[in-house]
């Protein structure tokens, strides 16, 4: 970061400043932590903090030492007033004395301005304990480590060059989206800023790249870790930051696949990346005191959205770094939007939960890189292999599982030894997903046991959610759990199994799209189960977008690859917000978030409802609102708007202390009122109803028509009723606020234990619909 010039404030007086500046030798260079082992929670200032040890040594010496996230309390409000010298100055004043003042400026890894209030500082466990009995230490927590969680999508969101939402809102220009991430590789085709504007006057970022490497597109590159370069190595940071914004690309394709014009959500509008993800001796990690970093950086530039394609496991919202530094941002007006994991499709395991935040879900999109397989009985079944063999024959050949031929797992999953006693030579080779081992191994072992092709069948929980991302060995197909056994049943019925695969390329209109993807996490929302979560579900299977290097040999810098992920999706969601802004500059962060969510779509493209991995319709728990539809979203009609202070009452609501507010609004915060997690003004409802009634309020902001009617539709099952009073709104101006309640009554006590449904305000213009679910205790 940068020593920053601010006024002082007057009841600071200059020689305190001075003389800690004498105490504490100042720096920001960030390092990497050792694993969390411990925690120092202090639940009210009055409290002693609580020790939570799981053994870890407390000799002070380097290799003892972690990063921890402290929280402090000022004596005012507002630190990020001081000038940054003063300001670091102030918080090093909090280490312990034990230190010798010439390891103090390695200690010190960062010093926050907006994010919280607070530092990260290299510290042993003695001394956390010593550091914790000084006055204003609210906690000490070891910082949490984080895991990472286009040619067709815009298309398939119904943007469409020189129409439409991208010609109404100018492709995104003037609007700055931040990016999380793993870095950015400058040059890259997608990041030019042919018919990019200069950037706004409010940007005070900075590019640490060399300097033809920024331009108006790519005006700022961060990174903090200290030593390094915001460049990508990884290649994850390229992918999603050329998602949200990156610029129109002709011919992109991966091994002449998925060919296309390139180009991101907001194609024209600026792009600032913050590193804050890095190879460790141990793996790929964002760690928390970065995470932060990147945040409290990203504040101070002047961004207007927020893409963050990283988690953590849930955590309440006062001790979860992204939802801390988020409501920092969107009380800035900072649109943030978050995947939100890839542990689908087990429950309850999304992460990005506060509602503050976009929580984003993957689906499929309708585009196969499609392979067939075609059975001996005339059966044809469709698949995908992002490598195409067109020159492999159509003549029938020898179909083998050896998973059937032997009934060992290990034989199903194409281990290698199973080969040794079993002949393949001349044939095609059933494999299954799953096992120690990647797909494209599994093709390795049967090409190198003289195996001709390979069928690949999904695992069961994975159902038709099929990777078109791997650059197969041999002629191969992926193709879904049902279908692979549809396979496996063609093959235990006949003594000579027979089947090739047909190559027929990129193929468009998959009418079953778009799809809840196996892999996105799903709800319910854990930490507050009454906001229903996820948000949004949108693109996140099979996205080919930008990349750092080649991965089909091609020597053009005009690198792209195809990846899936709720990483993918999230940025899709972040250029939407983009565009909205340009068209809405008034419109706050919720309000932004209620137009995508009351107009998502709920429909697949057989005019069906979305449908989940399975074929089975999904429920609010895997696709949240809907699919996202950003051309409706620019006219909701209403939205359900959220004061950054309206999330006081509701976060005392959960229970959590004036101090843990207090850390999440970045100031001092008394719980004077509190209310029920469902009546805050979100625009779903999530209800649990053991018995008799529940009556929740809302309030629609009308920024249709000036003056317009609504009337109010509910769909419910028979178990539970909602009687919405009033029935009716009506408007006589834009920006009116109008009120209704809504009461939920059990009806029954038998019958399912969650039920689901819709509350909708209709006029002759607009559909605002509101996902209800209701768990009935």
């Amino acid at each position: 970061m940068d020593n920053m010039s601010y006024r002082m404030l007057p009841n600071i007086p200059t020689i305190f400043i001075f003389i800690l500046s004498l105490i504490c030798m100042f720096s920001l260079y960030p390092s990497i932590a050792l694993d969390p082992k411990i925690t120092l929670p202090r639940s009210d200032s009055s409290e002693e903090p609580e020790l939570h040890s799981s053994g870890v040594s407390a000799v002070t010496n380097n290799t003892n030492l972690q990063t921890y996230i402290v929280h402090v309390k000022l004596p005012y409000d507002k630190p990020n007033s001081l000038p940054f010298h003063e300001l670091e100055s102030l918080y090093c004043s909090f280490l312990p004395p034990t230190i010798p003042y010439s390891q103090r400026q390695t200690r010190m890894v960062h010093c926050y301005r907006h994010v919280i209030t607070g530092f990260a500082a290299r510290l042993s466990l003695e001394e956390v304990k010593s550091m914790a009995k000084k006055e204003g230490i609210l906690s000490a927590t070891p910082e949490k480590f984080f895991s990472l969680h286009t040619t067709h999508s815009p298309t398939f969101m119904g943007l469409q060059q020189n129409t439409g939402l991208w010609r109404d809102a100018n492709y995104g220009r003037g609007m700055i989206i931040g990016v999380l991430d793993s870095g950015v590789t400058p040059n890259h085709p997608s990041f030019s800023d042919t018919g990019v504007p200069t950037p706004p006057t409010r940007w005070r970022g900075r590019c640490d790249l060399p300097s033809t490497a920024c331009n108006n597109k790519l005006i700022g590159a961060r990174t903090a870790f200290a030593g390094d370069t915001p460049e990508d190595t990884n290649g994850h940071g390229t992918h999603v930051a050329s998602i949200a914004a990156g610029n129109f690309v002709n011919g992109a394709n991966v091994f002449a696949q998925a060919s296309g014009t390139a180009s991101g959500i907001a194609p024209l509008a600026h792009l600032a990346i913050y590193k804050v993800c890095q190879q460790t001796a141990t793996g790929f990690s964002c760690p928390e005191n970065a995470m932060l970093a990147g945040i409290d950086l990203a504040i101070d530039d002047g961004v207007d959205v927020l893409s963050i394609s990283a988690g953590f496991r849930p955590s309440p919202f006062y001790s979860d770094p992204i939802a801390v530094g988020a409501f920092a941002a969107i009380q800035r007006g900072i649109f943030v939007s978050c995947a939100i994991g890839n542990s689908g499709p087990t429950r309850a395991s999304l992460s990005n939960q506060a509602p503050w935040l976009l929580s984003v879900g993957a689906s499929s999109i309708n585009r196969n890189i499609r392979a067939t397989a075609v059975l001996g009985n005339g059966v044809q079944i469709n698949g995908e292999s992002l490598l195409q063999y067109g020159n492999f024959p159509p003549t029938l050949l020898p179909l083998v599982y050896l998973g059937g031929s032997t009934g060992i797992q290990e034989a199903a999953w194409c281990y290698r030894q199973w080969f040794t006693n079993i002949n393949v030579r001349g044939m095609v080779v059933l494999c299954d997903d799953g096992g120690t081992i990647g797909l494209v191994e599994k093709g390795q072992n049967v090409r190198d046991a003289g195996g001709l092709a390979m069928i690949l069948v999904n695992q069961q929980i994975n159902g038709d959610t099929i990777p078109a991302e791997d650059a197969h060995v041999l002629p191969a197909t992926h193709v879904g759990y049902r279908d692979g056994t549809t396979i496996k049943t063609y093959i235990s019925s006949t003594p000579s199994p027979q089947a090739t695969i047909l190559f027929r390329g990129t193929v468009y209109g998959v009418d079953y799209a778009p799809e809840v993807a196996s892999f996105s996490s799903r709800g319910p929302n854990t930490i507050s189960p009454g906001i229903l979560k996820p948000d949004i579900i949108g693109p996140g299977s099979n996205i080919l977008a930008a990349w750092p290097f080649s991965v089909d040999g091609t020597t053009t810098r005009a690198t792209f690859n195809i990846l899936s992920g709720t990483s993918m999706a999230c940025p899709h969601l972040s250029g939407t917000a983009a565009l909205l802004k340009t068209l809405h500059p008034s419109w706050s962060p919720a309000a932004i978030k209620s137009a995508i969510m009351t107009t998502a779509s709920v429909l697949n493209g057989n005019g069906i409802p979305i449908t989940d991995q399975n074929r089975l319709e999904a429920n609010w728990f895997d696709l949240g609102a809907g699919h996202v539809d950003p051309s409706s979203a620019n006219n909701p009609g209403l939205v359900y708007d959220i004061q950054p202070d309206d999330y006081i009452p509701y976060l005392c609501g959960l229970g959590y202390t004036n101090q843990q507010v207090s850390i999440i609004l970045h100031r001092t915060v008394s719980c004077s009122s509190a209310i029920p997690e469902a009546q805050l003004n979100y625009p779903t409802f999530s209800i649990t109803l053991p018995s008799g009634s529940q009556t929740y309020t809302r309030t629609v902001t009308n920024v249709g028509d000036a003056s317009s009617t609504y009337n109010v539709i509910v769909n419910l099952p028979s178990s539970v009723s909602a009687v919405v009073t009033p029935s009716r709104l009506d408007f006589t101006r834009v920006n009116q606020q109008l009120t209704y309640s809504v009461t939920f009554t059990r009806l029954t006590s038998t019958g399912p234990a969650l039920v689901r449904g819709y509350l909708t305000w209709t006029s002759s213009r607009h559909v605002v619909r509101s996902q209800i679910s209701v768990t009935l205790t």
